[in-house]
């Protein structure tokens, strides 16, 4: 195999420090190398930029380690071509492992075009994708708050979660601050906290409401209530900050929402790890696998061991899952049609993963051709599942040693 790069450089990149490997010279000899270390400071980074420019490095290759590759491209970017490499796909290589050897290597495979890269989206898009991230951790704050107070409220005998859907409600909420100054709520108190179809349940709520509150019980239903209202507001004010960002991108999300059970939320999320320039992906099946939505090959003497899905981008994955089940139940849709023919067979938990495979795979198309998405139908893809059922049914008669012929009803009837 010949070289492709002339003078490039390889990174082990750390917290504090980053060993730095050149490899030059010309393609038809053996490279020179030049190895330093540099510190992570941005001052250091900055003359580590500079030495690779003396050299006239066109490219450089460092693995995704974490976080820590991050102060290095910030600095890098848009002065090289720069390959960030999956940490996994490397420690597949063989090789002697210090700190210098594994900057030599990178620069060796990056100078023959073997350094696998990553997918690295826009400054724009990285920024979304920050947002995004942090909103689900927010709301997963939030729902651990949601389910203290729950809690609390159980060990208080208030069994306000029996009667309500949402313990975090307007009325709920309500209820539960009123309670943190009174012991007990009159049914007239009650009557005016509760709204829309709640007033119909005054009595259920009056004998939920009815329990053992203490001083102790108060504290803590305070601290989590007071808890649950900062993420509310930190959450309002981080969905302002991504509408603001994704004005360039409104065309594109509009467009992922013709599909069902994606909202504004997950068109957000979905395009903040994906971008918009499916160009990135080589196909439908690489954007799968690289969202880990991709069924898993473990084969062995012709025997199939398991098609468990792999690691990937589980941001991305958590996003479609979410958006698969809200799919799942859109009467008429082909993707509701979709699920329940599978989750006969292999169980809810399979069958959410295999529609979120499937309607990353109709984004994908969507975006690439900036056509809106056209669903089929729930009669269309149950014809389709019919077939299917019908040629795995032929093909284990046929394996079995039998002769099938196919012979419709009406056929029969005349017969």
């Amino acid at each position: 195999m010949e070289p492709v790069l002339e003078c490039c450089a390889g990174m082990d990149v750390h917290e504090k420090k980053v060993d730095v490997c050149i490899a030059h010279g010309s393609l038809d000899k053996s490279p020179k190398f030049e190895i330093r270390t540099f510190s992570t400071m941005t001052s250091d980074l900055e003359e580590l930029s500079s030495w690779l420019k003396k050299y006239k490095v066109t490219a450089i290759g460092m693995e995704s380690t974490g976080v820590y590759w991050k102060p290095i491209f910030n600095i890098m970017e848009g002065e090289f071509t720069i390959v960030l490499a999956n940490a996994q796909h490397l420690k597949s290589i063989p090789r002697k492992k210090t700190d210098i050897m594994d900057c030599m290597r990178i620069a060796r495979l990056l100078r023959y075009g073997l350094l696998p890269n990553s997918f690295i989206p826009p400054r724009e898009i990285r920024e979304l994708r920050d947002l995004n991230r942090t909103r689900r951790k927010l709301v997963g704050m939030m729902t651990s708050e949601k389910n203290r107070l729950t809690k609390v409220l159980e060990s208080a005998n208030i069994k306000l979660s029996s009667v309500v859907s949402k313990i975090s409600g307007v009325s709920s909420l309500a209820m539960i601050r009123s309670l943190l100054e009174k012991d007990k709520l009159s049914k007239e108190e009650i009557a005016q906290l509760a709204k829309g179809s709640l007033k119909k349940k005054v009595d259920q709520l009056d004998k939920a409401l009815n329990g053992k509150i203490t001083d102790h019980h108060r504290f803590l239903l305070k601290m989590h209530i007071e808890n649950i209202d900062h993420l509310a507001k930190q959450i309002e004010k981080i969905d302002e900050e991504i509408k603001r960002k994704m004005i360039p991108f409104q065309t594109d999300a509009k467009l992922i929402q013709t599909i069902p059970g994606i909202s504004e939320v997950s068109a957000f999320a979905v395009l903040s790890e994906i971008g918009i320039d499916m160009s990135q992906f080589p196909d439908e099946g690489h954007i799968s696998s690289w969202a880990g939505l991709c069924p898993g090959n473990n084969e062995s003497a012709g025997k199939k061991k398991s098609g468990k899905t792999q690691k990937g981008n589980s941001s991305l994955k958590a996003t479609l899952v979410e958006a698969a089940w809200a799919a799942s139940k859109t009467k008429g849709s082909s993707y509701s049609a979709f699920y329940h023919n599978i989750v006969k067979r292999r169980g809810k938990k399979r069958a959410l993963v295999a529609l979120a495979h499937r309607m990353l795979t109709d984004i994908y198309s969507v975006l690439k051709t900036k056509e809106p998405y056209q669903d089929t139908g729930a009669e269309a893809t149950n014809e389709i599942a019919r077939k299917r059922k019908e040629r795995s049914m032929i093909r284990s008669l046929e394996k079995a040693g039998y002769s099938v012929v196919k012979t419709s009803v009406t056929e029969m009837a005349v017969a």
